[in-house]
């Protein structure tokens, strides 16, 4: 599978007064494969922003190195037409519309106006983008940052918290919008704190935790990491349930009105014909598994994570 995003032993360093130290990238490995949406997860301070700002050539990493689409940020001009990104909160012209902020952007690139009529499409904002941006949702605000990064038609975007402060509406659509480019083949590289929003929209996540990645990988290989493997079912009768399995020799217990089956995932067709067999009918089986809020703040927790 071909690498978009690479990292190897990525290491930033600010100095402070008197000769101290801040690190806020310690040692990071990371490989971010081509297509759909990858979260890079952490708390405040985790270094998330710090590494985005490596990639894109605006700091420089004290040690260690990173690569963009296969180019080091000192060859990032070779690739910059292939990458669109917004760190932190996008900056518009309030007392100009949404369409004439888009077209400023696109001259500078020598983009035409009919890229501007694309791109206003694809955010959900063609019947917005004569309004002013100062009477703009915050949703609406980030989806218009989006536009902008996707002018030059990127294959990677880079999203730096991008639903940071918005309300839950504004969530949803940045969300959905995520989720329509990541399906177009593009690559999301999205950072964030907002982990139910993560866990709806990316195929793959990296948990960082003191600048050092402590999980990567698919979503649901990540939430059932360390985890004995088992299934989740629900029914109406649960005490019958429970006999059911139990006549079969299938370990189960109950907890929070559902029933935790000691299978993993690939024998639910056992469990569904001991259980059809007593005419008992699943309203929900599922595997067991951790959400990501859990997985995150068990990993960024844990002093021994520390040390990885």
């Amino acid at each position: 599978m071909e690498t978009v995003i690479e990292l190897e032993s990525l290491r930033k360093e600010y100095r402070r007064l008197r000769g101290l130290k801040t690190v806020a990238v310690d040692g990071l490995d990371l490989a971010v494969p081509q297509g759909g949406v990858f979260g890079f997860l952490g708390p405040n301070g985790a270094g998330k922003t710090t590494t985005i700002r490596c990639l894109l050539g605006l700091v420089r990493p004290s040690a260690g190195r990173c690569r963009l689409l296969g180019h080091e940020p000192a060859a990032l001009q070779r690739v910059i037409g292939r990458v669109g990104s917004i760190v932190e909160s996008p900056t518009m012209f309030p007392r100009f519309t949404g369409r004439r902020n888009l077209e400023l952007l696109a001259r500078i690139d020598g983009i035409g106006r009919s890229r501007v009529r694309e791109v206003l499409e694809e955010v959900g904002l063609a019947d917005r983008g004569d309004d002013l941006v100062k009477n703009y949702s915050l949703g609406m605000k980030q989806r218009l940052g989006i536009a902008g990064a996707l002018l030059k038609d990127p294959e990677l975007l880079i999203l730096d918290e991008p639903a940071n402060g918005l309300d839950p509406a504004g969530i949803v659509e940045v969300r959905e919008l995520m989720r329509r480019l990541g399906r177009e083949g593009r690559t999301v590289f999205v950072s964030s704190h907002i982990l139910s929003e993560v866990q709806q929209s990316a195929d793959r996540v990296a948990i960082l935790a003191k600048g050092r990645t402590v999980a990567t990988g698919p979503v649901h290989e990540v939430l059932t990491s360390g985890r004995a493997a088992g299934m989740i079912v629900r029914l109406e009768d649960l005490a019958a349930g429970m006999r059911a399995l139990a006549d079969a020799g299938i370990a189960a217990t109950s907890e929070d009105g559902a029933i935790r089956v000691g299978l993993p995932p690939a024998d639910a067709s056992r469990v569904t014909r001991t259980l059809a067999d007593r005419g008992l009918y699943l309203t929900e089986l599922r595997p067991d598994e951790a959400d990501l809020e859990t997985v995150f703040l068990e990993l960024t927790s844990d002093p021994s994570s520390e040390a990885r």
